[in-house]
């Protein structure tokens, strides 16, 4: 088992990628979210020895004392608390430690390889319990032994899983087709426009008339030429339409040790220097002070490719003229709060999303199931937390509900996005995923800055490309 994790765990090995979406989303909207540095909690009491209750896969199984979760920010602690932990579901005697390590510098994975890799010589307090993934490196966990899988281990039937949208699965599930995480969140993306501008380029703000300008890449290129000759740009910088293009390959990045680059991802770097030639973007990365400062009220972009996290957190947050942090209520007349619609955009895509795994050698699998039960499973509970927070969460039935209801965002000016989402999410393909998508994403997307600025040429920065994705991975070729 050991040797199996170590020989992926170096090859996962990674620096952060700027573009793992879905972590530690504040109401300021304002940082990278996989950057926002959060409490370590390491020092859980000891307590009293363990005892024996039925729970599991219906076996008699030990019941530990102490429950630690690993993950790299606050949200997850909040979905938990929020709607089990004051749901009444924790039993008593049992201490619930978060083990939270920021993502920045890969820190978290880091951290968490260590804890794995001394999992068996653990104390049973100090023990993994459950640990936290994206989709970016999944793979890099689940296909070891040291997750468990959801059905046979933690007791999870395919009723309980039912509602929940295939891809989700799929992105956890190991190359024996063994499903070894779950999720609350499903994360389609959509087009995220500002009304205004869409007015002024467009004559309409309307989302289904918004939608049949933007519908394929030839229509909204030539939406960015009229947007340009208003002044405004279509983009802000080099990195935002990435995710609609790189879910959309027709190969996973690698064949046997070969790196292969996808003919749409080529199509991505077309687009992204005719755009910087013509002057279609301002030239920001992701994160960046300029981008964030660009989706608020002095902005002149048209809009921004956002999944659903990112909607309701961040594109929020950097609209507000006010920060609620200072003050500010998240309503119309605070920037431009209401002033941003979404629609599909040209292609379906997805953009992040947390998934919660059992660690093998865990003493907690009653406690693990049923918190894998009630935040990703139950109906009810998943309903609740896209009212309350306007999170899409991972369940069919649910989202289904609230799309063909009169749910509406006033930050989105009255419009009912959950039904795009519930549109989108089915679509979502992740059969082309592979255990290198984080590390050869970044490296691709840093590496053809310079080609967009024009101070090298296309052959230049695929070189650059290369030589960085090989020495992440020295055993890939080109």
């Amino acid at each position: 088992m050991k040797k199996k994790l170590i020989a992926a765990l170096l090859i996962g090995s990674m620096a952060i990628s700027t573009l793992v979406g879905c972590a530690g989303k504040g109401k300021d909207g304002t940082k990278d979210p996989d950057k926002e540095v959060t409490k370590e909690v390491t020092d859980a009491p000891k307590t009293e020895d363990n005892k024996e209750k039925e729970g599991g896969s219906g076996d008699t199984v030990t019941q530990g004392k102490v429950l630690n979760i690993y993950c790299w920010n606050e949200e997850f602690k909040s979905r938990y608390t929020d709607y089990f932990e004051k749901a009444g579901k924790l039993p008593e005697g049992i201490e619930v430690n978060f083990v939270i390590t920021p993502n920045e510098n890969n820190a978290y994975q880091n951290a968490l390889d260590q804890a794995l890799l001394n999992q068996e010589s653990a104390a049973d307090d100090d023990k993994v319990d459950i640990f936290l993934v994206e989709a970016d490196y999944a793979l890099k966990y689940v296909d070891t032994d040291y997750a468990l899988d959801v059905k046979a281990d933690v007791g999870l039937t395919d009723e309980d899983l039912a509602n929940q949208y295939q891809y989700t699965k799929d992105i956890v599930t190991d190359s024996n087709g063994i499903q070894k995480g779950t999720t609350w969140q499903a994360t389609p993306g959509l087009f995220a426009y500002r009304r205004s501008i869409a007015k002024d380029v467009l004559g309409t703000d309307d989302p289904v008339e918004v939608q049949a300008a933007l519908s394929d890449w030839n229509k909204f290129d030539d939406v960015a030429a009229k947007a340009a000759e208003k002044g405004y740009k279509m983009l802000s910088g080099y990195d935002d339409a990435y995710r609609t293009f790189s879910n959309n390959v027709s190969a996973p990045w690698v064949d046997g040790t070969k790196i292969v680059i996808d003919d749409n991802l080529m199509r991505w770097v077309d687009q992204t220097k005719a755009y910087t030639d013509n002057k279609y973007n301002n030239k920001t990365s992701l994160w960046a002070p300029e981008w964030s400062a660009d989706q608020g009220p002095e902005g002149k972009v048209f809009g921004f490719f956002y999944s659903t996290w990112g909607i309701n957190f961040t594109l929020l947050g950097n609209a507000l003229a006010t920060p609620v942090s200072e003050g500010g209520k998240e309503e119309v007349g605070n920037g431009i709060y209401g002033d941003y619609a979404v629609c599909q955009g040209p292609e379906s895509y997805y953009w992040g999303g947390t998934w919660i795994c059992a660690a093998a050698g865990t003493d907690n699998l009653p406690l693990i199931k049923e918190i894998m039960k009630t935040l990703t499973c139950d109906a009810e509970t998943m309903k609740k937390i896209t009212e309350e927070t306007q999170d899409y969460t991972n369940n069919m039935k649910a989202m289904d509900e609230l799309a063909n209801s009169d749910f509406q965002s006033a930050f989105l000016g009255g419009q009912n996005h959950i039904k795009l989402f519930a549109e989108a999410a089915p679509k979502i393909d992740m059969s082309n995923i592979s255990q290198y998508d984080q590390g050869l994403n970044e490296s691709f997307q840093g590496a053809f800055k310079d080609y967009f600025d024009g101070t090298v040429d296309k052959d230049t920065a695929l070189d650059t490309f290369y030589t960085s994705a090989i020495e992440k991975y020295p055993e890939l070729t080109r």
